[in-house]
Formats: structure tokens, C-alpha cells, sequence
């Protein structure tokens, strides 16, 4: 069977002309070269190099030549290899990431900057989808409102509370009680993902707020509001720059928080570059926290 040693002691005796500067070069003995040599011969069935003796060049023969030009490629190949590897474990692979609107425009920045500072050969490929169930079908991590089900590993990090969200002239500054609600024209998410569980917890407080409109979009919820369609319910961090032109209400009793996690396949070994984000996002999350609370 070759090796690649001795592929390495075949192209270094085919360069150099001969057995003893080959041996200089690679730090062997002439009687090593010769041996693994020796070795190729027997696999190939035939002498590989014409001997003249003396000091004349070794010569390669015919079918030395196919056995170096594979030979080359392999080596060729191995190199890419290793270099494939020492990148991969210095972070500069490749990262799939699946996120969702509100952590795009907040924790991800973060997350992508300090990846490509650390790691500028990184390859990251974003996925962005609004989904009551996370698919992680080719993804190493995914941003969720959520646990993770079953053959899913999570990690929380933090709750993302709701505010009511209105024009300053609107309502009186400071908190105001959960009845408001009732009644009250709002502009909504889809009844999907975490807005599902705030719309039932209305509901059985017996409050019924009258959905004037719905989008996905965080930004269209935020000019309906300005524009007087209707108040709205909103976590924090899809609020969370400072708007003159919007007011935040905390309300009583408050809302079930938004928890916000990170999820991977279960048992799925890290590579470092996602070994790192998941720390990245963990220390983002952090900072985060304390902005949180209403302004």
C-alpha cells in the first residue's frame, strides 16, 4: 500500500536526480530513501528509476513517471487537507445560522462582526424565517422564541418582555393595567410563534383587543402606530432604539416575556466557529438584558 512518505521520497529523488541529495533534503539516510523506494517498486512491479551509477542523475522511468504524477496529485491533495483542517480548527469554516427579525436586527450584527474579526476567513450563511416550528434541517444554530422539541439542545438566553406600545399623547406616561386592552384597536403580529401565546393569555384574562391589522413586519407595526391605526403589543428588543415618537407602557400584571433561545441539533459536535458564536450570542444576550426593562 503507498504512503505518503513514500510518494514524498519518490518526487524529492525525481527532483533532485539522486538518492543522497534527496536524503539531505527530506533528512533521511541514502539507505532509507533506497529502501522506500525499493518499496514503491514492489507495489508498482517495476523499477521506477534507471540507475547509471556513478555520478550520473537517476533517471525516472515510464512508469515511474505515472506513479510521480499521481504521486504529485496526492500529495497535492493531502496538503489541501491538512490545510483544510488547521482552518477549520483556527474557526475559518463555514457557519449556517437560521435567525428571526427582531434577532437580526439586534444579537446577529454582534454575532456576525465578532465572527468575521476573529475569524476573517469564515463563510457565514444566513437563514431568516418567522416559523412555529424550528427546522434545523442544515443549520449549526438557529435563533427561536422557544424551546427546542425533541432531538433539539437549547439554550436560553433572555426574556425579551412586551410593552404596549402607543403615540406619547396616547395614554398618561408609566404602567397601565391589563384592561386597557380590552377593546382596544392594536396592530399585530400573525397569530404565529410567540404572539400565539400572548393572544391566549388575553384571552383567558377575558380581554379582547379589536386587531385593526396584522403584518410581519416590526418596522410597518411601528408606522401604523405613529400613524394613529392603533396602539401595539411588542417585545422590547423590537423597540429597543430610542423614538421620541413612540411611547412604552409596561402593563398589570404584565405579559408572558418572550424567551429567546439558541438551538442546535442534539449531540452534534461544535465546530470552533460555532463553538464561538454560541459564546458570542451568550455575551450579546448579557448586554442586552438590562436594556430590557421600559424606557
Amino acid at each position: 500500500m503507498y504512503e505518503l512518505r513514500h510518494l514524498t521520497t519518490l518526487a524529492a529523488v525525481a527532483d533532485e536526480g539522486s538518492f543522497g541529495r534527496a536524503a539531505n533534503r527530506l533528512g533521511y539516510t541514502q539507505s532509507s530513501v533506497s529502501q522506500q523506494i525499493a518499496v514503491l517498486e514492489k507495489i508498482a512491479g517495476g523499477a521506477l528509476f534507471d540507475r547509471p551509477g556513478g555520478p550520473k542523475p537517476v533517471r525516472i522511468t515510464p512508469l515511474g513517471a505515472v506513479v510521480l504524477q499521481h504521486g504529485r496529485e496526492l500529495l497535492r491533495r493531502a496538503d489541501e487537507m491538512a490545510d483544510g483542517i488547521e482552518r477549520f480548527r483556527a474557526g475559518d469554516s463555514r457557519i449556517d445560522i437560521g435567525t428571526f427579525q427582531t434577532v437580526s436586527n439586534t444579537l446577529l450584527p454582534r454575532v456576525i462582526r465578532e465572527l468575521r474579526e476573529a475569524h476573517p476567513g469564515c463563510d457565514i450563511r444566513l437563514f431568516e424565517e418567522e416559523t412555529d416550528d424550528p427546522d434545523l434541517s442544515g443549520l449549526d444554530l438557529m435563533f427561536f422564541d422557544g424551546h427546542g422539541s425533541d432531538g433539539i439542545d437549547d439554550l436560553k438566553l433572555l426574556d425579551d418582555p412586551y410593552f404596549l406600545v402607543t403615540r406619547p399623547a396616547d395614554f398618561p406616561a408609566g404602567s397601565l393595567p391589563l384592561a386597557t386592552l380590552d377593546g382596544l384597536p392594536l396592530v399585530a403580529h400573525p397569530a404565529i410563534c410567540h404572539q400565539g401565546v400572548v393572544e391566549d393569555f388575553l384571552r383567558a384574562h377575558g380581554i379582547r383587543p379589536q386587531v385593526v391589522f396584522r403584518t410581519e413586519g416590526n418596522e410597518a407595526l411601528l408606522a401604523m402606530v405613529r400613524a394613529g391605526l392603533g396602539a401595539a403589543l411588542m417585545p422590547r428588543l423590537a423597540v429597543l432604539r430610542d423614538d421620541d415618537s413612540l411611547a412604552l407602557h409596561e402593563l398589570t400584571p404584565g405579559l408572558p416575556p418572550r424567551e429567546i433561545f439558541l438551538l442546535w441539533q442534539a449531540g452534534r459536535t461544535h465546530s470552533p466557529l460555532a463553538a464561538h458564536a454560541i459564546e458570542i450570542a451568550r455575551s450579546a444576550a448579557t448586554d442586552l438584558a438590562p436594556a430590557t426593562s421600559a424606557s
